[in-house]
């Protein structure tokens, strides 16, 4: 018998066997995104889908994700992307999902995670007048409270030469992006996560359209304060995630799942550490590397 010269066949095949072990234990195809969402990912990840759907794929998607974050916009296009080929997302987090990241996850019919697994403040990412990514509502919040320092008649020369810093443009275009993750957020929490809520416990009564779109508005906004989170890169436990009124699954209540995420997710993340790849999408049979495009 004779066996393939390229060194990469086999990790590949390794790594194929265990996305296809996963999926079956969900019933779904499995699509791995490691990286920032930024520009270039929604088309990669358009293209990985489509070739997925010509293949032949099922009706339910489970995105294991890892990412730092991104543009909201990029982020808008992805789940468009999603929703248009499948009728189920559930999303995985076995690291963490921040910032755009967390309003990814949020558009899931389902959230997996487990004690270490963490999810962001709501802060996606938008260019600044130099170029250079900044989080909007952090970015904002400085504003505003020098902004209100300086109507109180304490601030310093220096806070106040730095208040005439601020771009107005921009200001208004980080304003916007905040309103968009925040509407975004809610109409994906209503229409997906929590379409099958039909009881409320706490309120023993029947659950009506406005009341599902008060609790996804609700959390959208703790999500997007900065003043409850206080950083950028917070980190969100399950725990806390479920005070604010999400449903998360914890994929550690079972071993088997557990063991097939983890062992998947690793040995994927190892590999592309050896590429010295630090972003990319896997799905069964296709491994793709992040072409990034700059506006």
């Amino acid at each position: 018998m004779r066996y393939p010269t390229d060194s990469n066949h086999y990790p590949l095949k390794a790594i194929d066997g265990l996305n296809r072990q996963l999926g079956d234990l969900l019933d779904a195809d499995v699509m791995v995104v490691i990286g920032d969402l930024i520009d270039g990912v929604d088309d990669e990840i358009r293209a990985v889908v489509e070739d997925l759907k010509r293949q032949g794929s099922l009706d339910k998607l489970c995105v294991v994700l890892r990412t730092q974050g991104g543009y909201i916009e990029v982020v808008e296009r992805i789940v468009g992307t999603l929703r248009h080929h499948f009728n189920a997302v559930e999303f995985i987090v076995p690291n963490y999902a921040y910032s755009a990241g967390t309003a990814l996850v949020l558009s899931g019919d389902a959230i997996w995670m487990n004690y270490y697994s963490r999810l962001g403040p709501i802060d996606p990412q938008i260019r600044s007048v130099g170029g250079r990514p900044v989080p909007a509502i952090g970015y904002l919040a400085r504003y505003e409270s020098i902004l209100e320092t300086v109507k109180a008649g304490n601030a310093s020369s220096a806070e106040i030469a730095l208040l005439l810093e601020f771009d107005q443009a921009e200001l208004y275009s980080f304003d916007q992006s905040r309103r968009l993750a925040i509407r975004l957020v809610t109409e994906w929490l209503t229409t997906y996560k929590f379409k099958h809520w039909t009881w409320s416990e706490s309120l023993q009564r029947e659950v009506t359209p406005d009341l599902r779109r008060q609790r996804a508005t609700k959390i959208a906004t703790e999500l997007s304060d900065p003043e409850r989170w206080n950083s950028h890169g917070y980190g969100i436990s399950m725990d806390v995630l479920r005070e604010l009124g999400l449903k998360i699954d914890d994929f550690n209540a079972d071993q088997q799942l557990k063991h097939a995420i983890e062992d998947y997710y690793r040995l994927l993340e190892n590999y592309l550490q050896q590429l010295g790849l630090t972003d990319a999408i896997h799905v069964y049979g296709r491994l793709a590397q992040v072409r990034r495009r700059h506006r």
